[in-house]
């Protein structure tokens, strides 16, 4: 995401990046591939209007025939953990929600502009996270912004076969390099959050889901019109009085396209959260649940709009991930935007600011509120006793990873020769270092392969101080492997972490309540009329 309004020259949304095709929707006017700003606020939308169509199994095999599906990951090497069950053996639940920019069909055309890039490879100028807690009594809307310069890991498209190398790049293009799945890698692959499922939408499907639940209610502090000036080319279209007004249809796609008017990507996507939650309150607020009729009208747009991983691609699954939605009170839904700062490299595009974006990344993991609403937490369970160790450390070998280098910083040299000095002067004399090149890992872990050593790597990383929720089981190791991540760059000693508190997000989030109905948007002057 761009922190200026785009080059001159260029029409809204003509922007392009990256090459490959999406994974998993087909080429019809209903299938979700290069929509720009617009298909995650959609999506949720149709996610809880398909909670409401208990009653539709009439239309079942129909609606189920509607669903496109695709691969949930494309690519294999995600050292991502799901988050470990609560007492009560539950655990968070973590959709991606992609907008893609495609121009492949003739609605997507029209609604787009952009005519020279049809059939080009989509852009996934949307990504959200939604978290849902362990217990579903809270959620987190997660954004990051299309121009964040991210470490893409290598990617296969799932329908041609192609792989895609490892890269550098903004992260909208991971949709270009194997569709949904490898934007997928790419979320889990900076965050570190196991990621369930996913979800796409594009601009005809946006239109498609507006009108059907027949409006949301959006609000701006002066006249608004996002159109070309002298300066700058392009422009979503939007016009509006200042107020309170409901938006749908290709209003509502130009609601969520606009950025030059509220002055950056990053304002865009606080009027994207306003969008969301103004749609989250009014399904809530309609009769549907009541009406079989408008509930089954409602269930035909949601499957004829959504491609989704095909672990979740039956009616059955996403009513049921629906009600689960739809059970979050409004003042437990937080949206954010990622902590970010200017890309030093680029004045164009963002890179994560990581004390907060790291801060962010860890509540998710750990599953902790983003709001504070709640009722205190409950003790969680008492943790798995530790469990004696099968080897001797004399004899145990051990391979520590320079894993310190992240999106901002160069890896630290010598750092997991420092780190495998320390385990020698705590006994374990066979401790090697890996001399491969310096891999990325924002946080510590100790690895171990098997159960029989799970004993040996709790007991290394207690004498390095690495937490216990730290050690982990992988296929990806052989033996016990310490990663000294980017949180451990200096000392010989892991420093200890206070635990993220609930409501305790990040300063520079851009935090909103689901329930705050007081947000309206400043128009950037040269957009008010």
């Amino acid at each position: 995401m761009s922190l200026t309004p785009r080059t001159e020259g260029a029409p809204e949304g003509s922007g392009r990046h990256g090459g490959g095709r999406r994974g998993g929707g087909p080429k019809t006017d209903r299938r979700p591939r290069r929509r720009r700003a617009l298909r995650w606020s959609a999506i949720v939308l149709a996610v809880v209007i398909l909670g409401t169509a208990g009653a539709g199994y009439l239309y079942y095999e129909h609606l189920n025939g509607n669903l496109q599906k695709g691969r949930r990951s494309n690519a294999d090497d995600s050292k991502a953990q799901r988050t470990r069950p609560n007492a009560a053996g539950q655990t968070p639940l973590n959709i991606l929600l992609i907008g893609s920019d495609s121009r492949n069909s003739d609605a997507n055309v029209a609604l787009g502009g952009s005519k020279d890039n049809r059939g080009n490879p989509p852009l996934g100028d949307v990504q959200m996270l939604v978290h849902l807690s362990a217990d579903r009594r809270s959620a987190a809307m997660v954004s990051i912004p299309r121009d964040t310069r991210v470490d893409i890991p290598e990617c296969e498209d799932p329908k041609t076969g192609k792989s895609y190398p490892a890269t550098n790049d903004i992260i909208n293009t991971s949709l270009a390099r194997g569709g949904a799945g490898c934007t997928l890698a790419t979320w889990e692959n900076l965050t570190g959050v196991y990621i369930d499922h996913w979800m796409t939408i594009d601009f005809a499907g946006v239109v498609r889901m507006t009108n059907a639940i027949g409006g949301v209610e959006v609000c701006v502090n002066q006249n608004v019109w996002d159109r070309s000036t002298p300066s700058q080319r392009g422009g979503s279209g939007l016009k509006l009085k200042a107020g309170r007004k409901k938006i749908k249809g290709v209003q509502a796609l130009q609601w969520l396209r606009t950025r030059h008017a509220w002055g950056s990507d990053l304002m865009r996507a606080r009027a994207q959260h306003m969008y969301m939650n103004s749609m989250m309150r009014t399904l809530r607020q309609q009769s549907v649940f009541t009406d079989t009729g408008r509930l089954t009208d409602l269930a035909e747009a949601a499957t004829k709009s959504l491609t989704v991983s095909e672990e979740i691609g039956t009616v059955k699954k996403l009513y049921d991930l629906g009600m689960e939605l739809k059970s979050v009170p409004a003042n437990r839904i937080t949206s954010v935007t990622m902590p970010n700062v200017e890309d030093p490299a680029n004045g164009q595009h963002v890179v994560p600011e990581k004390t907060g974006a790291d801060k962010m990344w860890r509540m998710l993991r750990d599953d902790v509120p983003f709001d504070k609403n709640g009722e205190k937490a409950k003790k969680k369970g008492k943790a798995e006793p530790a469990k004696a160790p099968s080897t001797d450390a004399a004899r145990l070998g051990v391979l520590v990873q320079n894993a310190t280098r992240s999106s901002t910083e160069a890896a630290v040299q010598g750092r997991a020769r420092a780190i495998g000095q320390v385990l020698v002067q705590h006994g374990y004399g066979r401790a090697d270092t890996d001399t491969s090149a310096a891999s990325s890992a924002d946080e510590t872990v100790v690895r171990y392969p098997s159960a029989e050593l799970q004993g040996d790597a709790q007991a290394v990383a207690k004498s390095l101080g690495i937490p216990a929720s730290q050690v982990e089981r992988s296929t990806d190791v052989s033996g016990v492997t310490v990663v000294v991540g980017a949180d451990w760059r200096t000392g010989t000693l892991y420093p200890k972490k206070s635990a993220p508190k609930a409501g305790d997000v990040p300063d520079n989030a851009d935090a909103i309540n689901g329930s705050d109905t007081s947000k309206c948007m400043d128009v950037y002057k040269p957009y008010q009329w």
